[in-house]
């Protein structure tokens, strides 16, 4: 392994092995430089207590321009709409206001009354595959079920909801710039086109809610309501999918776990999905944050004004000065403090909505095929993007028992 101090870290080795190269940098220069995949550099933090203070601290923000002294900020142009209405992008006050509008939507009640939709749309998902013949259950699951939900959340028509995870993982993988900026016009003008849609003939989906707060007088912008509804899809589906894809993967190198999962009653499943997102860590960083003073960190290190900041979720839920033995999957550890939802302002909206997805999506899954196993080899390179610690697919046999007989 190359030098980690100083040299490049998002090379092959990352995307065989995030955590030991992200542990690497954690020991050999936990606050640096690195330069990213698609060009330009950016700092890395890989620390447990770093990440968590950087995700608190005001001094890193979110919109470039208040990072830029005040004189300045009135004739710099921010993100072209709808970007620069998303809500991950802001900061207060915009940010609190937008927050403010969706929140009541991901309520834990609110999440909870969702449960028995979720398992139906699992149910389906699994009953539509073949169970003796070896099945991609990143294609056939665990992108479809959280894909469906959020879109039935929103508003999305049924017909329309595949297109959302081809976009999404164009916009979220290092897919190359062009790619990228046609998947997000793509998205865009679908959710113009269905924002208008929803106007003439409103529903009772989230949608439908955000354009009704717009028209009472509340400040949300058509362009507002376009970028929520494509952050919602977006992060309401990418989160959830790798981790089911994390636990079935961790599962199928460790049959003696699937069989301790598939017995587990309700708690001891939850708790297994908290270390799956600890031990997985599904968003492996953070969106950019950039530095709006001079920040200097234990060790001397300083980042200077306007640089741009990327907090490492991977590397401090990997962190053997907060947990213990981190790079161990354990079921039964105590995973209080993970932070791969994120943590203060920016703390992830739907963390309930995720956790439970999850566990129906395990539990339908292990209560139907309770012995399943590996289809085909696996792959031994995650898909190539800095922000999500994804498989690209998992080869899986849902019934070995009935394709060998």
């Amino acid at each position: 392994m190359t030098d980690l101090a100083t040299g490049p870290v998002f090379t092959d080795d990352y995307w065989r092995e995030p955590f030991a190269v992200l542990g690497e940098v954690r020991e050999q220069a936990p606050v640096r430089e690195v330069e990213l995949p698609d060009g330009g550099t950016t700092w890395l933090v890989t620390r447990y207590a770093d990440a968590r203070s950087v995700m608190a601290d005001p001094r890193f923000v979110k919109d470039f321009r208040n990072s830029l002294p005040p004189e300045q900020r009135a004739n710099v142009p921010g993100i072209p709409s709808p970007g620069g209405d998303m809500m991950l992008l802001n900061d207060p006050p915009v940010h609190t206001r937008l927050r403010k509008l969706v929140v009541k939507a991901f309520t834990v009640r609110r999440v909870a009354a969702l449960r028995p939709r979720v398992e139906t749309i699992a149910g389906a998902l699994l009953e539509a595959l073949t169970p003796t013949a070896t099945v991609d259950l990143v294609d056939a699951y665990a992108v479809p079920l959280p894909t469906a939900v959020i879109c039935e959340l929103l508003g999305v028509p049924v017909e329309d909801q595949d297109a959302f995870g081809a976009w999404s993982r164009t916009m979220i993988d290092d897919s190359g710039e062009a790619a990228t900026m046609q998947a997000n016009a793509s998205m865009t003008a679908y959710l113009q086109e269905l924002v208008e849609r929803k106007r003439a003939q409103p529903d009772e989906a989230l949608l439908s809610a955000l354009i009704e707060v717009s028209e009472e007088g509340e400040q949300l912008s058509t362009s507002e309501v376009v970028a929520m509804g494509m952050l919602l899809l977006i992060a309401g589906h990418e989160t959830t999918a790798t981790l089911i894809t994390t636990a079935v993967e961790a599962m199928l190198r460790d049959p003696d776990l699937r069989d301790r999962l598939a017995a587990s009653d309700q708690d001891g499943l939850r708790a297994a999905v908290e270390e799956f997102l600890r031990w997985g860590s599904p968003i492996a960083q953070t969106p950019l944050r950039f530095a709006a003073e001079d920040v200097t960190f234990d060790g001397g290190v300083t980042v200077p004004r306007g640089a741009m900041v990327m907090v490492s979720l991977a590397a401090a839920n990997h962190d053997p000065a907060r947990f213990e033995r981190p790079d161990d999957l354990d079921p039964d550890r105590d995973t209080t403090g993970h932070v791969s939802f994120g943590h203060g302002l920016h703390f992830c909206l739907g963390a309930s909505l995720a956790r439970l997805e999850a566990e129906v999506a395990l539990r339908t899954l292990l209560d139907r095929y309770p012995s399943f196993t590996v289809g085909a080899d696996l792959p031994v390179e995650r898909r190539r993007s800095v922000l999500v610690n994804a498989w690209p697919r998992l080869p899986v046999l849902l019934a070995p028992e009935a394709a060998a007989s």
